[in-house]
């Protein structure tokens, strides 16, 4: 079974994004907030918009089910105030869970957080709740600089982050740390700031006590974790020198890296570089890179076709990558796929996360 833990609603209707536009230029212009009750997508044109997409793609890749979020570059927590994050958040949260009700065997929830540059956490502790425990999602995205781009924001280690990990901690569900939109012209988006964002994230974290204070938060890093696996080294001398320690035990239960990876060599480096136990399966598609890699007759977000073309992934790895970490990374994942009577493999059900 592969479940797809980074999926975004990359296509939602057009009537979405342009809602979105007015909203910022409404702040902008004229310090105001767009109300959203005047916007109308019908599920006809969430499932055009889905058909047509996310789904074609998990048919032709061989993807049981994916946790779909809203799109990460349109979080764009920079623009607007704590008001205006909010509005926009419950909005894409909202569209989202359309699409999971319209199709429950094929996606589940997992939600955008208000943040605002400069603002306490309450309100994202709040929409966390509502989309947890009224909406039936199983986790969130956290964006490491709600600055998108200045690096403005507190590293996500700072005690005001604490109110929210302790909520994902008393409601059992993860976060993906994702960055935004670049509003910085110097730094590209996906290429550059999503990946320096995961970079600095893990950084953060390795030099902190967090996971001591919370020693079951789970959190992810995305897009095979930027650099990390590649300058694992330099990452593992630097904690030696500080006396922290080996780098594995550190990332331990806590810190899981997923397989947006577009390229062989680079995903054949991260599994031999991070424990299997500490590796989920993800596509990110529709996402980053949509086109197909002339090398191999192949889109590049294909990612199933990469993991089962590396050297030395046995079938007890593959099985925990592909969804058995999932399950235990996601604790509330189980129960919703048994609602929506998803008969979970054997293999996925057996397998510990624990650093191997």
């Amino acid at each position: 079974m592969y479940i797809d833990c980074h999926t975004h609603f990359t296509t939602v209707p057009d009537a979405l994004k342009e809602w979105r536009d007015r909203q910022i230029a409404e702040y902008e212009e004229h310090g105001g907030h767009l109300s959203p009750d005047g916007i109308e997508i019908s599920d006809d044109e969430l499932v055009q918009a889905l058909t047509s997409g996310q789904l074609a793609l998990q048919a032709e890749h061989g993807i049981d089910l994916s946790l779909l979020s809203p799109i990460a570059g349109k979080m764009a927590h920079h623009y607007g105030d704590q008001e205006t994050s909010t509005t926009w958040s419950r909005l894409a949260n909202d569209t989202v869970y359309r699409a999971v009700q319209l199709f429950p065997q094929s996606f589940v929830g997992v939600a955008q957080l208000p943040q605002s540059p400069g603002s306490p956490i309450d309100a994202c502790v709040e929409e966390l709740h509502r989309c947890v425990e009224d909406l039936g999602f199983v986790g969130c995205n956290l964006n490491p600089d709600p600055s998108d781009g200045s690096w403005a924001a507190p590293p996500i280690t700072d005690r005001s982050y604490y109110p929210l990990y302790e909520a994902m901690v008393e409601l059992g569900v993860p976060a993906m740390v994702h960055a935004s939109m670049s509003a910085n012209p110097a730094v590209h988006g996906t290429c550059a700031h999503y990946l320096n964002g995961d970079t600095t994230a893990f950084m953060q974290l390795c030099l902190s006590d967090l996971f001591r204070d919370f020693p079951d938060l789970k959190l992810i890093i995305p897009h095979g974790g930027g650099a990390v696996p590649y300058h694992w080294g330099r990452y593992q001398g630097v904690m030696l020198d500080q006396g922290r320690g080996d780098l594995i035990e550190l990332i331990g239960r806590n810190v899981f890296f997923d397989t947006c990876v577009y390229w062989q060599r680079g995903m054949q480096l991260l599994v031999d570089t991070v424990p299997s136990s500490n590796i989920l399966f993800a596509s990110e598609m529709i996402g980053a890179v949509r086109g197909i890699d002339p090398s191999r007759g192949r889109r590049y977000d294909d990612t199933r076709s990469l993991l089962e073309s590396l050297d030395g992934v046995s079938q007890d790895d593959l099985s925990a990558i592909s969804s058995g970490n999932a399950l235990r990374v996601f604790p509330r994942l189980a129960a919703a796929l048994d609602e929506r009577g998803i008969t979970l493999p054997e293999t996925a059900l057996s397998i510990p996360v624990a650093v191997s």
